[in-house]
């Protein structure tokens, strides 16, 4: 099966059906990830560029193992050490590796609506891995596959969003999926981090209490404040952010049920989490990790070219 569409540039383009075969697909590799042997053929001859024009850790590995794990080719790009560095375009960058015949691109870029600029342009499958403070769409899809692992099913989950929504790409892919699969979702932070046009845009609720958002939901996925998108001060001082909006074990406890953690990385520890919630026996964070590979595989299994 394939997915309805050729690339992956956000969860606003993908069906509902989209999503519930990346997320079976997703199923199975993590089967073979459990296996000793843990490399499968699936994209054997198939040659796939990382294009990571911003730094990343997580991701940029998790899509390397991913590709190496179905027997891709692969080639690694940063911009820092490339010819980027000396002014090339990107739309040149990426028609001068297309040239040596690479088959698929996973790309990374700090602006919004890069990928889709790209598709437009050149044949090769593109996966978006987070453009600016747009989408990123295979973190939702591994938030998705995590919760849908422990709790069954999407619909009807309370999800709330806590923290910087505001420059958050993982948020607004969050919104996006876990609406198209019937959950239900709160936002919540400080007023100058969430914009305004969000309930109406997306029909989430809105909250600035962050207890009365952990008092409401099932699942708290909680972002990290992200300084570097920020051109000016939206909030007073990162001791002050956590004394009003971050999570602590005595927050938690004082709720008084279980609330499952989620967190897309990197955490500022003592900022939004504290570590012993976010260490604690209720966050799935490792899984998270762990469920990327599986998560990335099916993404690029989904949309391998198509043999001539």
């Amino acid at each position: 099966m394939k997915l309805s569409t050729k690339h992956l540039l956000g969860i606003k383009h993908l069906s509902q059906e989209d999503i519930q075969l990346i997320l079976q697909t997703a199923a199975d590799f993590k089967g073979v990830l459990q296996r000793p042997v843990k490399k499968v053929p699936s994209l054997r001859d198939v040659t796939i560029v990382n294009l990571f024009y911003e730094n990343s850790t997580r991701t940029r590995m998790s899509f390397e193992l991913a590709e190496k794990r179905l027997s891709a080719d692969t080639i690694n790009f940063a911009a820092s050490s490339s010819s980027a560095a000396k002014g090339e375009t990107l739309l040149d960058t990426v028609q001068n590796i297309l040239s040596m015949k690479v088959d698929m691109v996973v790309m990374r870029h700090s602006a919004s609506g890069a990928p889709h600029f790209l598709a437009k342009h050149i044949d090769a499958a593109i996966i978006n891995a987070g453009d600016g403070i747009n989408e990123h769409p295979t973190q939702a899809l591994l938030d998705a596959f995590s919760m849908t692992e422990k709790f069954g099913s999407l619909k009807g989950l309370r999800v709330a969003i806590i923290g910087d929504i505001m420059h958050s790409r993982v948020a607004l892919s969050n919104m996006y999926l876990l609406k198209k699969m019937g959950a239900e979702v709160m936002v919540a932070g400080p007023p100058t981090l969430i914009p305004t046009y969000l309930t109406e845009a997306f029909d989430v609720k809105v909250t600035y209490r962050v207890k009365e958002a952990l008092a409401w939901c099932d699942v708290a996925n909680v972002l990290r404040i992200q300084l570097e998108r920020q051109n000016q001060p939206l909030f007073s001082s990162l001791r002050e952010y956590n004394l009003a909006y971050g999570i602590s074990r005595t927050l938690l406890d004082s709720i008084g049920k279980s609330i499952t953690i989620m967190h897309p990385g990197p955490i500022n520890r003592g900022v939004e989490l504290d570590s012993d919630v976010a260490d604690g026996k209720d966050s799935i964070i490792l899984q998270q990790v762990e469920n990327g590979v599986a998560v990335r595989m099916a993404v690029l299994y989904l949309l391998r070219p198509t043999p001539q």
